[in-house]
């Protein structure tokens, strides 16, 4: 006996059904198994450093240091952990850094003050977020390649700006910053930056139609374009977003360190891909985290703190911090394969 053969099944035009709650709760509990393994890790090393150091590690003023330290970093990972979200990537970061860092403290940039710094280092970050926004954007460049020519190209002129040599901040209202009598408290004026970037970064990144939209484009670029995303457009924001936290870095680490040098943001774009990579942001996109990408800042500043107190040699470091991020990068394929 023929079995009735049902008929064809056309599309209604409706939007597909949305994923069921058990799924979304299996996402978020795998979300909350990865936070609470970077903070095993990063309560861990504080251990570790207590044992090793108690007086100089768990010191105030130490810890104080360690998130001061992270503080830069940690808003330069915030832009990176957007734009690979969206599948990019960032290259130039460290350059950027150090290009607003010196064209903001010129002897012409501060002779307007404060503004003129902060105003000079900010403006220059968006500017090159910018051009890699429309090399890569609109014209059609990879970001590997955009970027890797924006790093040669900013490093050489923070050089020619320079021409080597420190340009040392004379503005009290900008060195003032940095000084104890202006924590809030007990609360660095930086550290506090750093955690109204992380808030606005991951409301922006959980709670937004622009933070939906780069998760999207990360996730796959043609169905977002075939959904009503302007793909290229939403790039080019992303990488003014870069931008933007690299002059506000830039401007953070003048504070800090009191000048502006062409060496500045050495090796920061490594330091932030690997933040963001630790803590739970896929190289290929379509997944971000800010939460975790502070703490992987937090957890590599904690490793770089402990083995200075310990008069342990960098490349020992270098190689513990190697580790993490093919440990961490392995732990992504695990969980991608089981998904």
């Amino acid at each position: 006996m023929t079995q009735p053969v049902s008929p064809p099944r056309y599309d209604s035009g409706k939007a597909p059904a949305a994923a069921p709650p058990h799924a979304w709760r299996a996402l978020a509990g795998r979300a909350d198994v990865r936070t609470l393994s970077l903070l095993g890790v990063l309560a861990v090393l504080i251990l570790i450093g207590g044992i090793t150091k108690p007086d100089e590690f768990l010191d105030t003023r130490n810890l104080q240091l360690v998130l001061t330290q992270a503080s830069v970093i940690g808003v330069v990972t915030v832009g990176m952990t957007f734009v690979i979200t969206s599948g990019g990537i960032d290259l130039s970061v460290g350059a950027i850094v150090a290009l607003a860092s010196v064209w903001a403290t010129t002897v012409a940039t501060q002779e307007y003050g404060f503004t003129g710094i902060l105003f000079a280092a900010v403006a220059v970050g968006v500017g090159c977020g910018l051009v890699n926004g429309l090399l890569v954007a609109y014209g059609g460049m990879v970001p590997f390649i955009a970027t890797l020519a924006m790093l040669a190209s900013a490093r050489g002129l923070a050089l020619q700006i320079t021409d080597g040599r420190t340009q040392i901040v004379t503005i009290d209202s900008v060195l003032s910053l940095g000084e104890r009598d202006s924590y809030v408290l007990g609360i660095p004026p930086l550290v506090l930056v750093f955690a109204l970037v992380t808030v606005i970064g991951w409301l922006v990144l959980n709670r937004t139609t622009f933070g939906r939209r780069t998760v999207a484009v990360g996730g796959n670029a043609e169905a977002a374009r075939l959904a009503g995303i302007d793909v290229r457009r939403q790039r080019l924001y992303l990488y003014l977003l870069s931008g933007l936290c690299c002059g506000i870095a830039a401007f953070l680490l003048i504070v800090l360190a009191g000048s502006g040098q062409n060496t500045n943001g050495n090796l920061y774009e490594l330091d932030a891909i690997a933040a963001a990579i630790i803590g739970g942001t896929l190289l290929s996109g379509g997944r971000g985290t800010i939460t975790g990408s502070v703490l992987g800042v937090l957890i590599f500043t904690t490793i770089t703190d402990i083995f200075a107190l310990n008069n342990l040699q960098s490349d020992v470091q270098q190689i513990a911090k190697g580790a993490i991020i093919v440990a961490a990068v392995l732990v992504q394929r695990r969980t991608a394969s089981t998904t």
